[in-house]
């Protein structure tokens, strides 16, 4: 047996097999310690120009607002494939879905709220906002779709009951447009992204009181929140940083370099972990040492360009996965990029 073992070995090396077997060997290594591992890619065929933000409907459909290409994109992530594209909305930007009532609300750069049937994609209604309707939210709590729309003095966060798709009279004025904003669960605050004021609001849903915290880093686009720890988490363009806020007092309390050109950002509460996307050509990801201290765990490889993105959680049968959106490139279309979430 020992010869026979010998002989495999010898023939092994002189194939140059040895080498080889003993690199993916350790390349398999190196995969499985990263965060995020690339397992496949949805093409986005006849899709072309900027793809901007991501929803999902919890039951196996992502929704890709391909602003440059003037349509919206539904994948059913179970057969990997596109099964509808939705046309005729100018540059679309921000989507959300409301499961209680199966509509689909997509943001317009052209300043309109489009609401389609999830199951038709009928157009229901849509509604006028003037300019920009850009990130959207959706409060499953009032049953309403928080509206971030507006350019300079006009920017506001505005309110659309979901049930009956009609425009509420209450809205936020915030005298610049808003950018990323998240709701919080268990509080009434809304914290909104203000990059034209290097600011961050601190909307009090109750009492409607604003208050404004300093940003002195610029272009404080995505944003995620950990409200059990009481962590706001921004990410700027410059210089590129991933910002930690305490929201109990508008400090930051951390700052650390991050990919470039981000346009998206999510917190991942089961690993404490942070992941942004950026066009710069990977992935940044972050851990929680506390909630005052953060370390980078890995620049993860994606594709330059590809700066908006979705995280889900655990779907699927409980797979929990990444999706990346990737603008079509000239020896290449436009695709969505597929990583398992690792421990």
């Amino acid at each position: 047996m020992a010869k026979v073992q010998r002989l495999i070995l010898a023939v092994a090396v002189v194939l140059g097999l040895w080498g080889t077997a003993a690199l993916a060997q350790g390349s398999s290594r190196s995969e499985d310690s990263k965060p995020l591992v690339l397992i496949g890619a949805i093409p986005l065929s006849n899709v072309v120009g900027r793809i901007d933000h991501l929803a999902f409907d919890g039951k196996g459909r992502l929704f890709v607002s391909a602003l440059g290409n003037n349509t919206e994109e539904v994948i059913d992530l179970s057969a990997g494939t596109r099964v509808h594209t939705i046309s005729g909305i100018p540059k679309p930007q921000g989507v959300v879905y409301a499961p209680e009532f199966n509509k689909l609300f997509i943001g317009s750069d052209e300043g309109k709220l489009y609401i389609y049937d999830a199951s038709s994609f009928d157009l229901i209604t849509s509604i006028n906002f003037g300019d920009d309707v850009d990130n959207l939210r959706y409060d499953a709590t009032s049953k309403r779709v928080y509206v971030g729309y507006g350019d300079e003095e006009a920017g506001a966060i505005a309110m659309v009951d979901a049930a009956t798709t009609k425009r509420l009279d209450e809205e936020f004025k915030l005298d610049a447009h808003p950018e990323s904003f998240q709701l919080e669960k268990s509080g009434p605050d809304i914290y909104v992204n203000l990059p034209d004021l290097k600011q961050i609001a601190d909307i009090n849903r109750n009492s409607g009181a604003i208050m404004r915290w300093p940003v002195s880093l610029e272009l404080n686009f995505p944003m995620a929140l950990d409200e059990s720890e009481h962590r706001l988490f921004v990410a700027t363009r410059e210089p590129a940083r991933l910002a930690v806020f305490d929201t109990s007092s508008g400090r930051m309390v951390a700052a650390l370099p991050c990919v470039q050109n981000s346009d998206d950002l999510y917190y991942d509460s089961a690993r404490k972990r942070i992941y942004v996307a950026g066009g710069e050509g990977f992935l940044s990801v972050f851990r929680e040492v506390d909630p005052d201290h953060y370390q980078l765990l890995s620049d993860v490889p994606s594709a330059v360009g590809a700066r908006t993105a979705g995280y889900p959680g655990k779907i699927l049968k409980g797979f929990d996965q990444f999706y990346l959106a990737v603008p079509a490139r000239a020896d290449r279309g436009a695709e969505i990029l597929i990583y398992t979430v690792q421990d």
